[in-house]
């Protein structure tokens, strides 16, 4: 039943090039029916060229963004581009780990699951952040997000976010950057829509090595979370 679904994972990539070959052999190898779209958000680093190079090696489809416009806007642009059943987000860094996709998808088509998300959480063996106060953010919230909406998840700032193609191609995104993971949560919740989670590896990474989100970043994305409880 799995060979017969086909997953399109949207790779959004900014200033990756030391790390996005890596991500893309890790995706080459698993054995699914898949499509890969990468954008490029306007990085400076060389990262365009290298995926030029890749394309050579790799099959997978590259969209460009002239300036960095941030996360969701480069999910926004690959929606347009996607024909699988199932849609998945992967950062172009190597914190997650596709061999992770089969366990998510078995479980959507076991339980018909219209949205699973990957818990970090889950697995007592996983380094839990790259600093404490990631971490206590990350725990707040997913506290706001399930006193907010009524849910019940573990994880709400996780990359592996796993949706039925058609449900998130039918959902309006007006956020532009990590806001995407508290948008699209709120906007599913207020559809009644379960989000299921299982579990999966996490291998953070810290500023240094080029971790981009920042504690503003934390705090629109709670401001997301407020607002989208509201308005639609």
């Amino acid at each position: 039943m799995l060979n017969d679904i086909k997953l399109s994972i949207i790779i959004p990539c900014y200033n990756e090039k030391n790390t996005i070959g890596e991500i893309l052999n890790k995706i080459d190898e698993l054995k699914l029916n898949k499509e890969v779209i990468v954008v490029n958000d306007g990085s400076t680093d060389g990262s365009q060229e290298e995926l030029e190079n890749l394309q050579k090696k790799f099959n997978f489809k590259v969209l460009h963004h002239k300036k960095n416009l941030g996360k969701s806007e480069a999910i926004k642009t690959a929606l347009n581009f996607i024909s699988g059943d199932f849609v998945i987000i992967q950062d172009a860094d190597l914190e997650y780990s596709p061999s992770d996709y089969q366990n998510l998808l078995n479980f959507a088509l076991k339980e018909n699951a219209q949205v699973v998300y990957g818990s970090r959480r889950f697995t007592s063996q996983n380094k839990q952040s790259s600093s404490l106060l990631y971490y206590l953010g990350g725990i707040f919230l997913t506290w706001l997000t399930n006193i907010l909406y009524g849910t019940r998840i573990t994880d709400v700032t996780t990359c592996y976010k796993l949706f039925k193609a058609e449900l998130i191609k039918n959902i309006q995104l007006k956020s532009k950057r990590f806001e995407f993971c508290g948008e699209i949560t709120a906007k599913i919740a207020k559809k009644g829509i379960k989000i299921s989670e299982v579990s999966i590896k996490y291998f953070p990474r810290n500023r240094k090595e080029g971790k981009k989100l920042k504690w503003q970043d934390g705090l629109k994305i709670a401001w997301t979370l407020i607002k989208y409880r509201f308005i639609d």
